[in-house]
């Protein structure tokens, strides 16, 4: 096969710098500058994350390309299919979710690919606990059934989609209840949501519900006397704690640029700040086991027919 001399050089370029020429080979004759589009599903609070996330993209314009000028840009949106949908239509180039999220906009709306894990909070893997006051006479899962938990909120990963397909798959009927006092018969398990940690736990400890469930990061934040007060009923297997995904027609050029500023940021000290101030996180890192192992984790974990 016949291969250009310009294509033989171009393929030993380093990924960034490759971007760069495909970035000014884009920007002749154009006079909008090319951009690099971090998108987020929030129904609240949209202003307050597009301000919080603007150094972010910002340092990543800068690092992705210094022959071009390259514009960085927040797009938030209320919902996970309107973020699908802006990825498809290419006006969002890559994202960060934990895992649930990820699973919907990757593998049920097929929008995004994986790219890399995001230790937040200064964690690479978390997991989720069901737990209960320590004396409660609720003992063991069993003991739920005409009883109800408490969730975080409808959006938590694991405090909502976590236990409750733990609890699903152990055989539990769990449904939605609108009040704590509601009566739940003896072959289900209510559950009703406290819409923050603190209240959860409150609810939890002072016998209000029958158990609540959060991470093991929120378990971690307690006080001790708090721990004292808290036995753990069962636990989640553990996954990613963040993940970063793009879109699945970026150039894949493009992605690796973006790979590799990204893997990169927390050995540079201006990165290492901004990292801190988004969340508090460490640093990006390779997908444990490869992005096939990844994906196929999520599967095993969300995918759940139900049965006929």
């Amino acid at each position: 096969m016949f291969v250009t001399k310009r294509a033989r050089k171009l393929a030993i370029l380093p990924a960034i710098l490759l971007f760069d020429i495909i970035l000014g080979s884009r920007a002749a004759g154009q006079t909008q500058a090319q951009t690099i589009t971090l998108g987020i599903a929030a129904k609240m609070n949209q202003k307050e994350i597009e301000a919080h996330f603007q150094d972010f993209v910002h340092y990543l314009a800068r690092k992705l390309s210094s022959a071009s000028k390259i514009e960085g840009r927040v797009v938030i949106t209320p919902t996970q299919s309107r973020l699908a949908n802006l990825l498809n239509e290419r006006k969002a180039d890559f994202y960060m979710e934990s895992s649930h999220p990820t699973h919907m906009i990757n593998n049920i709306y097929g929008a995004g690919k994986l790219l890399l894990r995001r230790w937040k909070g200064g964690m690479a893997d978390y997991h989720a606990s069901i737990f209960t006051a320590r004396n409660s006479v609720t003992k063991r899962l069993e003991d739920l059934r005409g009883k109800i938990i408490a969730f975080e909120d409808p959006e938590s990963t694991s405090g909502y989609f976590l236990p409750k397909l733990l609890l699903t798959r152990r055989g539990f009927k769990v449904l939605q209840q609108t009040q704590v006092g509601a009566d739940v018969s003896r072959g289900e398990v209510g559950y009703i949501f406290a819409g923050s940690q603190e209240k959860l736990v409150d609810l939890v400890l002072r016998k209000k519900v029958a158990a609540g469930a959060f991470s093991n990061d929120d378990y971690a934040a307690l006080d001790d006397s708090k721990k004292s007060e808290i036995t753990i009923l069962a636990e989640t297997a553990s996954l990613p704690r963040h993940l970063v995904s793009v879109q699945k027609t970026l150039a894949p050029v493009l992605v690796k640029a973006l790979e590799q500023t990204l893997l990169s940021m927390h050995q540079n000290p201006e990165g290492r700040s901004i990292l801190q101030k988004a969340d508090g996180t460490t640093k990006f890192d390779a997908l444990p086991g490869g992005e096939l192992a990844v994906r196929q984790q999520l599967l095993d974990t969300y995918y759940f027919p139900q049965k006929k």
